[in-house]
């Protein structure tokens, strides 16, 4: 009682209760605050920036000391067992803490050298008395020559080493980078990858960036911290033995002894831990083009060949045998570089061997009728299967079996890609293609693929597997060294090139892709080109099985009642044929149901259901620009094709003469390729009454020509007359 009343007393209104209530509060809102991350860094790093200024005691001082050198070995471990450099991306923000960290500490140890140097070489803390012993052996000399060789070793070799390593991942890393965004979109509009992974793939190309960059300028910290570490010392000696001698009345050589170990020994406990973290800085940046941890990196790689092993032992065993040299000291290393060269291929084959018969086990433990050893002979198949016929098939040649089971490092797996080539023609098209039969043809050349449709060839290139395709988009000479070629899609001059010179082509602006790309782009055109063939009768009603349930009365009232299913696939084979999604089937069928009351003839039921897909047409024939590019025909070539129509129905023919055909053909060639070295794709625009015939005519020498009606013109499209026909 006696103490809150005096208390009371001399606080003028503030009670002993109110303080020690505020004192809780205040304790409440630090511990609060600590759970908290970034408020803990934040008070880590402004005790860091006091102890620049306010003095520490050497037991705290030992203390910080041995959370600096395990935080450099941590940080060290850490970096031999990441995956890839941008795991630990945080490293420049590290290092700046960590350079930051050893100078107070160098601030801190300064002070109590300065100040307590003359008591002794405890003086500094036990740490540092402890490092100048062990390493200095009671001779102040040597501790000089090896701090100056752990720096000299810092500062010139390896944070030198490390700083150009990540000034040119830096530069090539900003360089590529158009290069590498291009190909994400490239893959994204192949339907490799979706939106989620497009956007994955480029925020890790912009987190490499930042961080090698960052790494960039962060070695500059290490540099800075080494020559600040030799001016620290030079000051220490030196202003130490001045103090002691002046002030103290210390010998000269006892002066010089005593602050020579303590300013060794204390430089020693800062330049090792950032020696440490300079190695580790080394590894990141170094580690760029490899992936796996360290181990796997560096071992499995110089143990990957073993006449380089066995090459190695020999070269030392005749060192070996030199006169004077120690043989039984090198036998050692002799028996375990040879024993690696003899072993290494085996063990390698061992696991291939265990990898081949586990793929065995697991195909047999899936394949049909499939048994152990003891199981009957495998039943002949009946004479019937031989009646299939595969509607797509990719048959490869020998050499390019790795395109399925082990593609080159940067490429996609070919049956990935045809996965999701069937998913975007799905999307694109409007009905999900036959699956597509893969399989190897000995009879073929090693590099040789052909594409089937219906049993029938459609098409084949010559691809090489562990190499890349190059095309200018320009048309401009390649200056790139390579096999000259041409690319089968399309017929373009291309290269095949080594994959080291991608980024350089990347860089200049060419066309990177790799040989599934060729496989599957190929196969794209040609599965577009064949699609109305493709499109059968049971795929019709799977069609229209598979729409939405609230579609369903529309098809119950159209099929096949106005149209049967034979006609709809008809209809929808001759919007195939001009490239024309039927993926809005429901569309479709209004367009259908509205001309079957008018006429009975598939043509005409087809372009009344293009009239009603005209929005989705012109969409689909609209440039960057955002109108149509048409040219037209004159009403002289209009009358004239008029005219030649005879008969009704789909019976319905041109009877236009030959001559009066080939001067339309002449036209028509000449006038599309004039707009062509323009950059200009227009669509040719005719009447509905015979945009049919003409599209019948042009497709047969200009097969990927847009013909369009007028009544396909949507009211809100932009269009732009370039010329007339």
């Amino acid at each position: 009682m006696a103490l809150t009343e005096q208390n009371t007393g001399g606080g003028g209104g503030g009670g002993g209760p109110g303080n020690m209530a505020a004192f809780g509060e205040m304790l409440a809102v630090v511990k609060s605050s600590l759970k908290r991350g970034d408020v803990a860094m934040a008070i880590g790093i402004l005790i860091v920036v006091v102890g620049l200024i306010m003095p520490l005691p050497s037991l705290m001082l030992d203390m910080m000391i041995g959370l600096n050198i395990t935080v450099a070995i941590l940080i060290l471990m850490v970096v031999l067992f990441i995956q890839k450099p941008l795991e630990m991306s945080s490293y420049p923000t590290i290092l700046l803490i960590t350079t930051l960290l050893r100078l107070s500490l160098n601030m801190a140890s300064t002070r109590l050298i300065l100040t307590q140097g003359h008591e002794g070489t405890a003086a500094a803390g036990h740490v540092i008395e402890a490092f100048a012993n062990l390493v200095m052996g009671g001779d102040f000399v040597i501790g000089v020559i090896i701090y100056a060789i752990l720096t000299i070793v810092n500062f010139k070799v390896i944070t030198a080493g490390s700083g150009r390593i990540a000034e040119v991942a830096a530069r090539f890393t900003l360089d590529a980078m158009p290069g590498k965004q291009m190909a994400i979109d490239a893959d994204l509009s192949a339907g490799m990858i979706d939106e989620g992974t497009a956007r994955a793939r480029r925020k890790e190309l912009e987190d490499e960036s930042a961080f090698f960059g960052s790494m960039d300028g962060a070695s500059k910290f290490v540099k800075g911290d080494a020559v600040a570490g030799l001016m620290i010392m030079f000051i220490n000696i030196i202003g130490g033995v001045t103090i002691a001698v002046l002030r103290h009345d210390m010998p000269v050589m006892t002066a010089l002894d005593t602050f020579t170990k303590l300013t060794i020994g204390d430089g020693l406990v800062s330049q090792i831990p950032a020696l440490v973290i300079s190695i580790s800085a080394g590894f990141l940046v170094s580690k760029a083009g490899t992936g796996g941890s360290t181990d796997k990196a560096v071992v499995g790689q110089l143990t990957g060949h073993s006449q380089a092993l066995a090459l190695s032992a020999g070269a030392i065993g005749v060192l070996a045998l030199m006169p004077g040299m120690p043989i039984f000291t090198l036998a050692p290393v002799i028996g375990l570089v040879g024993a690696a060269a003899w072993y290494m291929p085996r063990l390698r084959a061992k696991q291939e061997a265990a990898e081949a018969e586990a793929a065995a086990e697991a195909a047999a433990a899936g394949a049909p009728g499939g048994g152990g050893p003891g199981a009957g002979p495998a039943p002949d198949e009946p004479i019937s299967t031989a009646l299939a016929i595969d509607l797509i098939r990719l048959e490869l040649g020998y050499g390019l079996l790795s395109l399925i089971n082990q593609p080159q490092a940067g490429s996609h797996r070919l049956t990935d890609q045809i996965k999701g080539l069937r998913r975007q023609i799905a999307g694109e098209v409007g009905f999900v293609m036959p699956a597509v039969r893969i399989q190897d043809n000995l009879q073929l050349p090693p590099n040789t693929y052909i594409i089937r449709v219906k049993e029938i060839e459609a098409g084949r290139g010559d691809i090489r597997p562990n190499m890349l395709l190059v095309m200018d988009p320009r048309g401009d000479a390649m200056s790139l060294p390579g096999e000259q070629t041409v690319e089968p899609t399309f017929g373009l001059p291309a290269i095949w090139i080594e994959p080291g010179y991608r980024e350089e082509a990347l860089f200049k602006g060419y066309t990177v892709v790799d040989p599934s790309t060729v496989v599957t782009t190929h196969l794209t055109e040609l599965i577009k080109d064949n699609m109305p063939e493709l499109l059968s009768f049971t795929e019709t009603q799977k069609l229209l099985d598979e729409t939405d349930k609230e579609h369903q009365k529309l098809i119950a009232d159209v099929v096949p009642g106005q149209i049967t299913v034979g006609g709809l696939q008809r209809v929808l084979q001759n919007l195939l044929a001009e490239r024309v999604s039927i993926r809005d089937l429901p569309t479709i069928l209004e367009g259908v149901s509205e001309a079957t009351s008018q006429t009975r003839s598939i043509t005409q039921i087809t372009e009344h259901v293009r009239s009603r897909l005209a929005r989705q047409i012109c969409d689909a024939n609209t440039n960057e620009m955002g109108f149509i590019p048409l040219v037209t025909l004159s009403p002289e070539w209009e009358q004239g094709f008029a005219e030649s129509l005879v008969g009704d129905g789909d019976d319905r023919q041109l009877t236009m003469a030959p001559s009066r055909l080939q001067q339309f053909i002449t036209s028509v060639r000449q006038t599309f390729e004039r707009h062509a070295m323009m950059g200009e794709s227009p669509v040719l625009l005719t009447s509905p009454l015979i945009r049919p015939f003409v599209r019948s005519i042009v497709e047969r020498f200009r097969p990927a020509t847009v013909v369009m009606s007028q009544n396909e013109i949507h009211p809100k499209a932009r269009i732009k007359t370039l010329g007339q026909i």
